[in-house]
């Protein structure tokens, strides 16, 4: 709920800085103040060595998982949300991200095979028909696309990178959030440079980096440790919440006038996620023998030995062993339950 918080004040403050930017070298700074800020860090966390990382660093095999990721996530999706939040009033934006949840809960059902009961069918296809009136033009069809049709795809390419980022769970957030701002703030800005486009005076500048640190950068981190616990679709749909905050923020922070339809999407696009989020997974299951390494509590997928060598503290990660194991509780697709249907 506070990455939503985080991720949703952005779009009003966004629609304030594009008055001072163009989308593209806006897109860079958010992304390198997140990047940047993230980064000094992990470099002060190791200096004074306080706090554990939350999970474990980067390995060689993850960086095509990170790499897509960034370019779908980090790169694509935030131009392609700038140019439609250019033609598009920030109150209507905001709501329309409601599609990054139903792009994510698709994806994760078609290629990445998590579990996708009916309840869920069914909240995402009223969230859908509430975007889609929130998002149907003024001048009919053929108005269609000015600024929905860019903010849809910026949608899909997030709910692309959510599920790839939902592969890395189990790693540092901090260092994936880091990495995400660099790489797809450094993209964009030298893309900016080579299309001519200038970035904005000293004032804009820094609150774009400071929207970027906390919108993008804070943010991604919450999300990427509520991916570990409780799967992608279910992440996504409390997640759903950003779209509102960033509503009601347009209303008080730009005075946009609420429209009728504003209101009806709204109200539709809460019963859509009431819907999703009422769900209960729960069936038998298997659990394959596996040997990996992940911070973990002693609970009933944890039952392993202990050489001495690893923290007395809970949680602790250390290379373990899992049996084989069959049974039925609850369950999200967590690193332990990434199973077919």
């Amino acid at each position: 709920m506070l990455a939503a918080a985080l991720f949703g004040a952005t779009a009003p403050l966004c629609k304030l800085l594009l008055g001072d930017a163009a989308p593209l070298p806006l897109a860079a700074l958010l992304y390198l103040g997140s990047g940047v800020g993230l980064a000094a860090w992990m470099a002060l966390r190791r200096l004074i060595g306080g706090s554990r990382p939350r999970g474990l660093g980067l390995r060689r095999t993850d960086w095509p998982v990170l790499g897509g990721a960034v370019v779908a996530g980090g790169v694509l999706a935030p131009v392609l949300f700038l140019v439609g939040l250019s033609h598009t009033a920030a109150s209507t934006a905001s709501l329309l991200l409601n599609l990054e949840m139903v792009f994510t809960a698709l994806l994760a059902w078609m290629l990445f095979r998590e579990g996708f009961e009916g309840r869920v069918a069914w909240g995402l296809a009223v969230v859908l028909a509430g975007c889609l009136l929130l998002g149907w033009p003024e001048g009919g069809l053929q108005a269609w696309g000015a600024g929905a049709l860019p903010i849809a795809g910026a949608c899909l390419c997030w709910g692309l990178d959510n599920n790839l980022t939902q592969r890395l769970a189990d790693r540092d957030p901090v260092q994936i959030a880091a990495v995400k701002g660099l790489v797809g703030g450094t993209a964009n800005a030298l893309l900016g440079f080579v299309l001519g486009q200038s970035f904005p005076p000293a004032a804009a500048f820094s609150a774009a980096l400071l929207v970027g640190l906390c919108g993008y950068g804070l943010s991604l981190v919450l999300f990427v440790v509520s991916l570990g616990r409780i799967g992608t679709a279910r992440t996504v749909g409390v997640f759903s919440a950003a779209p509102f905050v960033g509503t009601c923020l347009s209303l008080l922070i730009l005075g946009e006038a609420p429209s009728l339809s504003l209101f009806l999407a709204a109200m539709i696009l809460v019963v859509g996620l009431i819907i999703v989020l009422g769900g209960r997974h729960a069936h038998a299951h298997t659990h394959e023998a596996a040997v990996h390494a992940h911070r973990h509590y002693h609970d009933e997928h944890h039952r392993h030995r202990h050489d001495g060598s690893e923290a007395a503290d809970e949680p602790h990660d250390h290379p373990h062993s899992h049996d084989p194991l069959e049974h039925v509780h609850p369950h999200y697709p967590d690193t332990h339950h990434r199973h077919d249907h």
